[in-house]
């Protein structure tokens, strides 16, 4: 482990955190509001924190290639960071009363979590506002980029069933290819992003609104510049472009690359990104009947909003344009499920991904065929590719793991004081980067009542969810620093 070297890797990505400051600083500028100073702050401390950093450590060891160890100890240390930093405009601008809030909300955005502790979100100058998005919007990208050079390694179902189709990693290095897929993937995010921004200005929002709400869809964060969310403009166009571009930024990424490289079919083919729009119009339907006339008058409404809710939960984006919680107790079933399962592989969704629950259905129905047939030799196949048995137990493991962590993360808000649905739901929709749960943090509360020790707790379920839970708990495992 070349620590000079994951320092000096540390310091520029700090130092890119700080830079990335000037686009809220210029709608600061350009309103001239508030965030102004704390912004130039804020900028100003990383940067200059960044580039000690980064000069320190700069004749660091920097031959050959990052080995997957050092890989994991940069992305699970740099997410730290980049929580860490984003918090300072927040804290100079006086936006929280107490810092735990400040990291709360930084965190909360870098993960693509979405889970807020802001009372009143339209009282914030809109530079910070921005800068809020924007959190999403970079962590967002960043998680594509680390579920295609980083998870592969860790074995637990996710990107390296795709390393046949997308170039990635080789055998414990990280190559130059990376580094080829990963700007075309920044491309492939950013058009996406330009294309939704413009669509969302012909629904009548301005550049700044449609710029947050687009970092917010794309990422799948939920954060937005409204008290009431999506609910605010009232507009089934607007909700239909958000719907569609929330299934968008839900699937696999390396699909959406392959679909611009001309090949039409490859999302039909994919078994994954079949199982992931099948859920989505099962559950939408499903939804969309049972609030028909309960809560809404025509089937045209009804399909309105049961498809965004369910678009929004599957994705774990977690906008919101109604309180689900007034639903009949079906669909808020449904949603609760959606909040499990999460997204694609490879995608900026969170949850515990499509891939994995595939995967474990195919593998427990193989079980009851083996026990019909002892002596059959069965294989779990993802379309025609041979899933490998290290692959399915890593899922298992990750699957326990992931169980585990949420119940020892309940127990743990649920000592604090908060009663129990509140303490399922909000530990649920942060180890699931969801934001809005059911209970205290349902989708018209927030989470400012929850008390600091459980914020702590939270930010640790952010921070686990986003990173796929073993790129961070392996930093405790002392093999892991061993030759």
């Amino acid at each position: 482990m070349r620590w000079r070297y994951i320092l000096h890797i540390i310091g520029a990505l700090i130092i890119c955190i700080g830079l990335s400051m000037l686009l809220p600083l210029g709608f600061s500028v350009y309103y001239w509001d508030q965030g102004l100073v704390p912004l130039l702050q804020a900028m100003m401390v990383t940067v200059i924190i960044g580039l000690s950093l980064a000069i320190a450590f700069r004749n660091a060891n920097s031959k050959g290639f990052v080995s997957h160890r050092e890989g994991m100890a940069i992305t699970a240390l740099g997410w730290l960071a980049a929580g860490s930093f984003g918090a300072l405009p927040f804290l100079f601008g006086g936006v929280f009363s107490h810092p735990v809030d400040c990291l709360f909300e930084s965190f909360s955005g870098f993960t693509t979590t979405g889970a807020s502790v802001l009372t009143d979100i339209e009282m914030v100058p809109k530079g910070l506002l921005f800068w809020r998005s924007l959190t999403h919007w970079l962590g967002g990208m960043g998680i594509i980029v680390l579920s295609l050079a980083i998870l592969p390694f860790l074995g637990v179902g996710g990107m390296q069933l795709y390393k046949a189709e997308v170039p990635g990693p080789v055998p414990d290095k990280l190559t130059p290819r990376i580094k080829d897929t990963a700007m075309l993937l920044w491309q492939v995010y950013l058009l996406f992003s330009l294309v939704e921004a413009v669509l969302l200005m012909f629904g009548g929002m301005t550049l700044f609104d449609a710029l947050c709400h687009t970092f917010g869809t794309m990422a799948t964060g939920g954060f937005s510049t409204k008290n009431a969310s999506i609910a605010y403009y009232d507009s089934a166009y607007i909700q239909t472009v958000i719907t569609i571009f929330m299934l968008i930024a839900g699937i696999n990424f390396s699909l959406h690359l392959q679909l611009l490289r001309g090949k039409p079919l490859i999302m039909w083919r994919n078994p994954e990104c079949r199982f992931f729009l099948g859920l989505f119009l099962i559950f939408g339907l499903v939804t969309a009947l049972s609030v028909y006339q309960a809560n809404y008058p025509s089937l045209g409404q009804a399909v309105q909003y049961a498809s965004f809710q369910v678009a929004s939960i599957l994705t774990t984006t977690g906008y919101a344009t109604a309180d689900y919680e007034l639903w009949p107790s079906l669909p808020q079933y449904l949603l609760l499920l959606c909040m499990f399962i999460g997204g694609s592989a490879g995608s900026t969704a969170g949850g515990m991904k499509c891939m994995r629950i595939l995967l474990l259905l195919k593998q427990s129905y193989q079980e009851l065929i083996r026990v019909i047939h002892p002596r059959a030799v069965i294989t779990v196949k993802l379309g025609k590719q041979v899933v490998p048995p290290d692959v399915l137990n890593g899922i298992w493991s990750f699957f326990i793991l992931w169980l585990g962590l949420l119940i020892l993360s309940i127990f743990l808000v649920a000592a604090t004081g908060v009663d129990l649905v509140t303490s399922f739901a909000s530990v649920l929709a942060c180890i699931g980067n969801i934001g809005p749960g059911i209970g205290g943090v349902g989708p018209t509360d927030n989470y400012a009542m929850i008390p600091t020790f459980a914020k702590w707790v939270l930010m640790w379920c952010m921070l686990l969810g986003r990173l796929e839970i073993f790129t961070v708990i392996i930093l405790f495992v002392p093999e892991f620093y061993r030759k």
